[in-house]
């Protein structure tokens, strides 16, 4: 950004059409989109680096040497991704609506300028710039429309209102009354094609708001915490790639989880872990369609190769994600580097077994029509365990130092026998089922003989380690051991102690200020929101129920105005950090609403 601009993360709102996101800030800045896809490259890059690297502003006029306005107000219209803002300015209040409808062709950011009282000069200016901010692109008009192209691209920009170029920007100047409506849509086609179709912004707006009413009116849950599941859910429906139902783990790259610092990831991807947990809050939410389809998508992903079962991969099953660093960007806040790809993708997290039969089990039980391949997947994928489970790996941090024996990765082992030994004895899959019974107790024996620390009554980090780790949260969760057990409660309480800010909220694993630590990376990083929900379940299963709520609900009132929560807080400089919106940390702030829901602990 400019030197007048420093927006936070939580500053920022999310609309999308099921195939890619656009980021829109306080104060009208499109700071960030891809296109046509999540792991596109993006025509505005504002986002991690400055204004020349690509923006589109639409909101009241100002003085060049002032920051633009924040709106007022913002909000989502109802149960939607439509969002709402407005500017109360001394001539007079006005209104714009950002959507991105759902797609049927050309992929369209749509934005209409409403006047509600007096009347308010308005600007839009609109500067594209190609993979990701690095390429100018040929402006021109075709047949009084303006077109931008490059090399494979081309954005469409079509408006009724007076547009000019100046300094490589499209600007138009206007003013609206009360009632008056000025719409803008940009639409991207290949630059080989034909124009798309002229957009239709009204008949968009209609349709969209029908679109999200059916889908909202889908949800099974109506307890106290309505509000934050649904706009939870809508968030996971908008980070699902609609053609394959591929759920990315979050629509950005490069979001910094320490400001300034190097931990910075392309999370454009679809994280089997990520996207199994998804899974299991739709079907537990109503949403068997959006199941029906991540599972035929995994299947198709996996299919043939279960053997080389990847971590994650790209939105269509893609496994080649090759990472890279893009040095023009200096990156959000100067956070550098700004990675595309993701270098993750070949390493060994042997949970991933774990939470993959888990989803695939999940589904099973209810009611999920059979799939012959799914629980043939299973078996395979059981194994491939038979022979690796021993093996020390990445796990679920993707730490990029030392392979080691975390314990988690050993639960999820667990995990997945244990839930391939249930799918066998239900008669729904054929497999040597003692065996596999030897195979789901030896490992269980070893977990807690060598993950395992008598003399602080608790679980640890990785075999032999005195490090704490917030993934042990989920050993009970995964009922690997009963919530009862000393030490499942030592191991809670233990996190609590060691792990836990002055907040109260929980950090992921200890980190080693600017030497490297377990994860080979320089830097601290905030806490990581799924543990702290992670640690309200677990103080729920535990009957600690009020203390549970109220962790709960502090967690609640870090979601930035519109509900949308980032990867990280950061309990320093009290803001979200990392990649934003985040599927990892909406999804536990769905089960744990269900969980205190089921239990009576809610307040109000």
């Amino acid at each position: 950004m400019n030197s007048l601009r420093r927006p936070r993360i939580e500053d920022y709102a999310l609309i999308g059409d099921m195939q890619t996101a656009a980021l829109v800030c306080r104060d009208g800045t499109v700071d960030w989109l891809c296109l046509p896809r999540f792991d596109s490259h993006a025509i505005f890059a504002g986002l991690l680096g400055t204004e020349e690297h690509g923006f589109w502003r639409l909101g009241p006029a100002h003085a060049a040497d002032s920051p633009p306005p924040a709106a007022t107000r913002r909000t989502y219209r109802g149960d939607s991704l439509i969002l709402e803002s407005e500017w109360d300015t001394p001539r007079g209040t006005v209104r714009v609506t950002d959507f991105m409808p759902p797609r049927d062709g050309a992929p369209q950011v749509i934005r209409i300028v409403e006047g509600v009282t007096g009347r308010v000069p308005m600007r839009s200016e609109l500067r594209m710039r190609f993979s990701y901010g690095r390429v100018v692109p040929w402006v021109h008009k075709h047949d009084n429309r303006t077109v931008a192209v490059a090399g494979p691209d081309s954005v469409w920009f079509d408006t009724d209102a007076e547009t000019y170029g100046k300094s490589l920007t499209t600007y138009s100047d206007f003013t609206v009354g009360p009632g008056e409506r000025v719409a803008f849509t940009i639409s991207w086609q290949p630059s080989h094609k034909e124009p798309p179709p002229l957009p239709e912004p009204e008949e968009s707006l209609r349709a969209m708001e029908d679109f999200w009413r059916e889908w909202v009116d889908q949800c099974t849950y109506h307890g106290p915490y309505r509000e934050a599941v649904v706009r939870s859910l809508i968030t996971l429906k908008a980070l699902t790639y609609a053609p394959t139902g591929g759920i990315v783990a979050a629509p950005t790259t490069s979001l910094p989880e320490d400001i300034g610092g190097v931990r910075n990831w392309d999370y454009r991807y679809t994280w089997l872990r990520d996207a199994a947990i998804t899974l299991s809050s739709l079907l537990r939410t109503g949403y068997r369609e959006e199941a029906r389809a991540w599972r035929e998508w995994l299947l198709r992903a996996v299919a043939g190769d279960p053997e080389n079962l990847q971590i994650m991969y790209g939105i269509a099953g893609e496994r080649e994600l090759g990472e890279a660093e893009l040095d023009w960007l200096p990156g959000y806040e100067n956070s550098a580097p700004v990675r595309v790809g993701n270098g993750a993708a070949h390493q060994l997290q042997l949970d991933v077994y774990g939470e993959v039969t888990e989803a695939l089990h999940l589904a099973h039980m209810t009611g999920l029509a059979r799939s012959d391949y799914a629980s043939l997947l299973q078996m395979r994928l059981i194994r491939y365990l038979e022979d690796h489970w021993r093996e020390p790996d990445e796990g679920i941090w993707e730490v990029r130092g030392p392979r080691r024996r975390f314990v988690h990765s050993r639960v999820m082992t667990w995990v997945a026998v244990d839930r391939a030994v249930k799918l066998i004895e239900s008669g729904d899959a054929e497999g040597p089922l003692e065996r596999w019974r030897e195979l789901r107790d030896e490992i269980h024996r070893e977990v807690c003989e060598k993950g395992y620390d008598k003399e602080r009554n608790t679980f640890t980090q990785y075999y032999g380690s005195k490090e704490l780790d917030a993934s042990l949260l989920l050993i009970p969760q995964m009922g690997f051991l009963p919530p009862d057990d000393k030490r499942v409660i030592g191991t809670i309480e233990a996190i609590q102690r060691e792990l836990s800010t002055s907040d109260g909220f929980i950090l992921r694993y200890p980190t080693e200020g600017d030497d490297e630590g377990v994860d080979g990376l320089p830097g601290d990083e905030g806490a990581f929101l799924a543990c702290s929900f992670w640690m309200a379940d677990d103080l729920a299963m535990i009957g600690r129920v009020d203390e549970a709520r109220q962790l709960f609900e502090k967690l609640l009132s870090l979601r930035n105005d519109l509900g949308l929560l980032a990867e990280e807080w950061d309990p320093r400089l009290k803001r979200q950090v990392g990649n934003f919106p985040q599927a990892f940390s909406h999804v536990p702030l769905i089960d744990t609403a269900l969980r205190l829901t089921a239990s009576g602990a809610y307040g109000g």
